[in-house]
């Protein structure tokens, strides 16, 4: 019983970590019907950032956190202002390949700058230690990860409700055009919009070094596609879909390799799995809306 007690903790703790990245991935849709795929390699950026500001310059931790946050959320704007306000108004295509170019253009940029060799990713404060609760085991990490994420999903909710900028945002995500006649002022909307994905996916970053401490350019590609993946199956352009689809992804990982350790090897096979079945019982996801694209 404290086996499986252990994994259910684990499991919130990897669900946590998707939820994160996957409000990042539903944001850009809800506002630009964007899918972008350079989210992962944001993410994989920010573990650089993080690695770099602790290990190599010997930041406190604490302090190491918050640049790393604004570093992320201006690396964001910078990808958004470069890459997709130019060609905004093209064809969703066209977005949608350069935001594949973007992913590779991080990736190849990560290694030429800090090579494919793997790095050991710092530990921060007291993370990696353990707590006995009622007999069972647990990483002070898989007791932060799910607060931190659940606080952290709170204040964006209440900054999307009650505040202008929230407003703009839910303006913006309805009807694109009318937000813009009505004098909603789109570029800042949608660089807010960035920023605070790109935030949150360097929350989820250092939370996820701390769990898998190894970095290296490609880290983010595994993340990044199952993150979109929970997005999808919580319903894509929805926050709390992000949240639902993210917990569920990462449950249904460690369960079914705690019911079944034999299929621990097919453990990333499990998300495809979940996202064809999700598409064929529930296109638009558990809380997604139907809408129409054009093209």
């Amino acid at each position: 019983m404290a086996l499986f007690w252990q994994n259910v903790a684990n499991g919130l703790t990897v669900g946590s970590l998707y939820a994160l990245v996957a409000i990042g991935y539903t944001m850009v849709y809800g506002i630009l019907r964007l899918i972008n795929f350079a989210h992962g390699d944001i993410f994989m950026m920010a573990m650089y950032f993080a690695f770099f500001a602790i290990s190599i310059f010997y930041i406190p931790w604490y302090i190491a956190i918050i640049l790393v946050l604004v570093a992320t959320m201006l690396l964001g704007m910078l990808i958004e202002k470069t890459a997709y306000a130019p060609i905004r108004n093209a064809p969703r295509i066209s977005l949608l390949i350069s935001s594949i170019g973007v992913s590779y253009l991080l990736e190849n940029l990560a290694t030429v700058l800090f090579t494919g060799v793997p790095r050991q990713f710092p530990s921060i404060g007291s993370l990696q230690n353990s707590l006995v609760i009622g007999g069972v085991t647990i990483q002070q990490l898989a007791i932060y990860t799910p607060v931190v994420m659940l606080i952290l999903v709170a204040l964006l909710l209440t900054l999307i409700n009650k505040t202008k900028t929230g407003m703009a945002m839910r303006a913006v995500s309805k009807d694109f055009e009318t937000a813009k006649l009505m004098g909603v002022n789109i570029n800042r909307t949608i660089s807010s919009t960035f920023a605070i994905g790109s935030m949150l996916a360097a929350v989820g970053a250092i939370m996820w070094g701390q769990k898998y401490p190894q970095i290296q350019p490609y880290i983010g590609v595994m993340p990044g596609l199952k993150c979109f993946i929970a997005a999808v199956i919580g319903g894509i352009g929805n926050i709390k879909g992000a949240v639902v689809g993210g917990l569920l992804l990462g449950m249904l990982e460690i369960m079914i390799v705690y019911a079944q350790p034999g299929l621990s090897g097919y453990k990333d096979a499990f998300a495809f799995v979940a996202l064809i079945l999700v598409l064929l019982i529930r296109p638009t996801g558990l809380f997604g809306e139907k809408v129409t694209d054009k093209v």
